[in-house]
């Protein structure tokens, strides 16, 4: 008995090595689409200056980041690591930039030391240097909708803006920034 639960175990260990080393023969993994490799735009190091308006996330003030985003394995994602001040302190931050091509949008998850998390997963377009980010989650137990408009101002800079939706509908400056690659 115990000299079949070998050669049991031994057949179940050869067919997952035959299984695997099939599945690795008969397709290659899907490569970066050029959407994809559009966010290579983000990829360096970058500084920001910038003000952050009065309003439901904190007071208002000026606010500086510096931004170190490389691609993830793969081409798939670029992940930013970023250091700064803002009117209510230092600041560190995670963020996620990627292309989801299911939907044909463009992803963003981020999080950072004020306990800020955006995990609604904001979807985004481009257009014409021109990326749309459209996000809505709860704050303060309220519902709320911003819009993220990154316009691309060379291939070394862009300007960043983040509006939120007030409850008339119209949408109302949140933070403003210039930012350069270094």
């Amino acid at each position: 008995m115990k000299g079949m639960r070998h050669l049991f175990a031994a057949g179940v260990m050869a067919s997952l090595i035959c299984v695997k080393g099939a599945a690795a023969q008969t397709g290659q993994p899907a490569k970066p689409t050029p959407e994809h490799e559009r966010l290579a735009f983000f990829v360096g190091k970058w500084t920001a200056e910038g003000e952050v308006k009065p309003g439901p996330m904190g007071p208002g003030g000026k606010m500086t980041s510096s931004d170190n985003c490389e691609w993830f394995d793969g081409h798939y994602s670029v992940i930013c690591h970023s250091e700064g001040t803002t009117p209510m302190g230092p600041s560190k931050s995670l963020g996620i930039l990627s292309y989801n091509p299911e939907e044909k949008v463009y992803t963003y998850y981020g999080t950072d030391n004020s306990g800020m998390t955006m995990s609604s997963v904001p979807k985004g377009t481009y257009k014409d240097g021109t990326w749309t980010y459209l996000d809505q989650g709860t704050m303060g137990g309220k519902p709320y909708k911003s819009r993220v408009i990154i316009k691309q101002v060379s291939p070394t800079s862009y300007n960043f803006k983040m509006d939120v939706q007030g409850a008339d509908g119209k949408w109302l400056p949140m933070m403003e920034s210039m930012n350069k690659k270094q």
